[in-house]
């Protein structure tokens, strides 16, 4: 998952980064290699906000021009915040997606939580209760 941030020029030096499909999230940095990993930051920090208070997340936009760079979520939180939005999205409660799972509902939380280290099958099997699955792609490092 890649999100489009805005890098602003600041005043004083560095950038002010504002995310288009994430409003709430906005930092800033010296240069451009601290602007991304606080831009990555801001992401994680706003989509547990977003998760653990119920809302919905958007699904990335494309990027808009030459002042945008796309943010890459690190693999395990990129999985959940699929699986958060395709929870929402199926318009299931809880309860029944700990029914189709065998589990209690109060560990459907963990499910999305970023701090709580969930195994892949786990993911593997909520997704597929779902209507889901994952698809793994490896790519050359940039």
């Amino acid at each position: 998952m890649k999100y489009p941030a805005l890098f602003e020029p600041a005043e004083e030096g560095g950038f002010v980064i504002a995310f288009p499909d994430v409003h709430e999230a906005i930092t800033q940095g010296d240069d451009e290699r601290e602007g991304i990993d606080m831009a990555q930051d801001a992401l994680i920090t706003m989509f547990a906000h977003l998760i653990r208070e119920g809302k919905p997340i958007k699904l990335p936009s494309s990027p808009k021009g030459r002042k945008y760079r796309m943010i890459e979520l690190p693999a395990m939180a990129a999985l959940k915040t699929e699986l958060y939005i395709a929870f929402q999205a199926s318009g299931m409660r809880k309860a029944e997606l700990a029914r189709r799972l065998g589990i209690p509902k109060t560990t459907v939380d963990r499910l999305f939580d970023f701090a709580n280290h969930t195994r892949l099958d786990q993911i593997e099997a909520a997704f597929a209760a779902l209507g889901k699955r994952i698809a793994v792609e490896v790519k050359d490092a940039a």
